[in-house]
């Protein structure tokens, strides 16, 4: 037998002394302990819990068959401690083999407790985050000179150098709807900037305005624009992205 399953094997025998152990010690401490209700035998279910065989009673054998050593008072479980009710010494309870008590009544209630107050943090949250919460922001008005570079990087997006000239002179564009229709179309995933559906019947001068609300747009965070050799992808940027932009 290899060294691994003869470790596993010496822990099983050792739990199952413990198992032994631990039955033997609860029949020590139960001799002559008789049902505070009916005087029937009585047996161990668990730590610090018994049961009778005759009535079925469960009860807690430290606080029925236990007194404190300091003033004779009644003890009582707090939480992982035995306590005495009169004085409020510790008392080492008998019927605990290995381990420390535990308060059932005392965890399911702070447990039901955390998942209250886990059910009311986004009923809190919503007052603040409302108060918080900025006003509409209005898109400013179309200035092409206003970002360093933008007439260049029109030309490459436009491909005619001849545009860059006459597009500051170009009447009619609302980078609101534009700004609404290329959100509605672009998302996490890279498309490219020619397979965007074009908004105004004009096709050359559809191409020049969705490429300025393009370049916008990546200038205020919302977007990114990548240069590849078959041409210009874009794509959302995530929240993360956009509150660090």
């Amino acid at each position: 037998m290899s060294i691994i399953h003869l470790a596993f094997h010496l822990e099983d025998t050792v739990k199952l002394f413990v198992a032994h152990a631990r039955r033997f010690y609860y029949e020590v401490m139960l001799s002559g302990r008789v049902c505070p209700g009916c005087s029937g035998q009585v047996t161990m279910t668990d730590e610090s819990r018994c049961r009778c065989l005759s009535c079925g009673q469960a009860f807690d054998p430290t606080v029925a068959f236990q007194s404190c050593v300091a003033c004779g008072g009644s003890p009582h479980l707090r939480i992982r401690r035995y306590r005495c009710r009169r004085c409020s010494a510790e008392v080492h309870s008998q019927f605990v083999f290995d381990t420390l008590p535990f308060d059932r009544e005392y965890f399911r209630r702070r447990m039901a407790e955390s998942r209250e107050r886990k059910r009311q943090q986004p009923v809190r949250a919503r007052p603040v985050i409302a108060d918080g919460r900025s006003g509409a922001v209005a898109p400013p008005a179309v200035e092409l000179h206003a970002v360093p570079g933008l007439v260049e990087a029109l030309d490459g997006l436009v491909g005619s150098p001849q545009m860059a000239a006459w597009l500051p002179l170009a009447k009619g564009f609302d980078l609101s709807r534009y700004q609404a229709h290329l959100e509605a179309h672009i998302g996490p995933i890279e498309v490219y900037f020619d397979d965007l559906p074009p908004l105004e019947e004009n096709a050359r001068l559809d191409r020049v305005w969705r490429s300025i609300a393009i370049i916008f747009m990546a200038h205020f965070g919302l977007i990114e624009i990548t240069r590849y050799a078959r041409g210009i992808v874009v794509m959302r940027k995530d929240e993360a992205d956009r509150e660090g932009s």
